[in-house]
């Protein structure tokens, strides 16, 4: 692999640890990481952002999960959850809709959750993880409908937790149905340089992924 073509796969990766068993040193290592090979930004759970933050001196960008990882908490936990992230020093916020509205067909509560969370990131990158494992195509349509309506930066695969993770044939589908505007991040299972190689070319501008950096 040509060196350059490593360079711009690692510059699109969130670099991850969302480990429920993960303590502040794996995080520590997980910025040193970041920072040593260029990453996008780090990914870590809210509880870390704060000492991550002092950690990294402004030489990594931080990014924290909202509702992770099953979404179903109220809006305002997640408006709330939100505003301490980003006090905390968070830059980039990835958000969990909540599943069972859409599948209950609740698309406004679920527009006005993703606007309300948007609103309080402000020019701060929201990413909103729709957990593809647990959807229909046309489920999945209806998300990149509404996440275009938003100001949503991202469609966000998955979170990892939930069985399955990104598939290539997602990212065909989004390309589709999403305003231009949007971009999207595959994440979950993405084990390779290959199989990152193939979500960039597919169109993701980032990936999720929590192995890559040890490959390398």
């Amino acid at each position: 692999e040509d060196d350059m073509d490593i360079k711009k796969i690692l510059s699109s990766v969130d670099h991850t640890n969302l480990l429920q068993a993960a303590i502040f040193s794996d995080i520590q290592s997980l910025c040193d990481d970041a920072i040593k090979y260029k990453t996008a930004c780090v990914c870590i759970a809210p509880c870390f952002v704060k000492d991550a933050r002092e950690y990294v001196k402004g030489a990594m960008r931080i990014c924290t999960v909202i509702g992770f990882p099953n979404g179903y908490n109220k809006t305002k936990v997640k408006v709330n959850e939100t505003a301490y992230a980003l006090s905390d020093g968070a830059d980039e916020i990835d958000m969990v809709i909540n599943i069972g509205d859409l599948k209950n067909k609740n698309y406004g509560r679920i527009t006005d959750e993703i606007m309300s969370v948007k609103h309080e990131c402000g020019d701060k990158i929201l990413k909103v993880i729709i957990e593809t494992a647990l959807l229909t195509d046309d489920e999945k349509i209806m998300m990149c409908n509404i996440i275009s309506d938003t100001q949503a930066d991202f469609i966000k695969t998955s979170t990892g937790f939930a069985g399955a993770g990104a598939c290539i044939q997602d990212i065909a589908l989004f390309k589709k149905y999403l305003s231009k505007e949007v971009k999207i991040k595959a994440s979950g299972g993405i084990k390779t340089i290959e199989d990152a190689r193939g979500f960039l070319e597919a169109g993701c501008s980032r990936i999720g992924a929590s192995s890559l950096i040890n490959l390398i």
